[in-house]
């Protein structure tokens, strides 16, 4: 697992100790990255459910403001702690919260980086509290990762699906908001 570009490009990013956490293969990253790679600079950026951190830390590599990775496992946050360290890049923050509980904050993002853990069937619902609780500034992007067979389907008016695409076993969903 490694930093594919950037400030931090090449640094190889510490590995779960177990099966706990699956992290973004490098293949299913790029193409995450390659989709969205001019709508970063200067962002502000929210990883939930964080696992390793990297695709926090991948945006930070290539320009993102700023970028929160949260996560409720106290494994992860170590482990998104160093890999923050790791990279060198100090305007990332690890939170340790649930999920859901953090959405309830004030704060809003630019982009969104949602990767639940598969058998949880937690997409959806997160997505839905997104947009309960208004979390996507205008023009702001979703990048969703999921089971291949778990479609998200449309969103709310504001929210427009611009891709999905199946990696494998793996889907990956962009949702954008237009306020018009």
């Amino acid at each position: 697992m490694r930093i594919i570009t950037g400030l931090a490009r090449g640094k190889k990013l510490a590995l779960p100790s177990d099966n706990s956490i699956r992290p973004t293969s490098d293949m299913v990253k790029e193409a995450i990255f390659n989709t969205i790679q001019f709508d970063i600079e200067g962002k502000s950026v929210l990883d939930l459910f964080g696992g390793t951190g990297q695709l926090g830390i991948e945006a930070l590599s290539r320009g993102a403001k700023s970028a929160v990775i949260v996560d409720d496992n106290p494994s992860a946050v170590k482990l998104i702690k160093t890999n923050l360290s790791i990279a060198g890049l100090p305007s990332g923050t690890a939170v340790r919260d649930d999920a859901f509980r953090y959405l309830e904050r004030d704060e809003k993002f630019d982009i969104i980086f949602l990767d639940p853990p598969f058998e949880s069937r937690l997409l959806t619902k997160a997505l839905q509290k997104i947009i309960e609780f208004d979390k996507l500034n205008d023009g702001g992007i979703i990048i969703c990762e999921g089971p291949a067979d778990e479609e998200p389907g449309e969103l709310a008016s504001l929210y427009k699906k611009i891709k999905s695409k199946k990696y494998g076993k793996k889907r990956i969903t962009l949702y954008t908001r237009e306020d018009g």
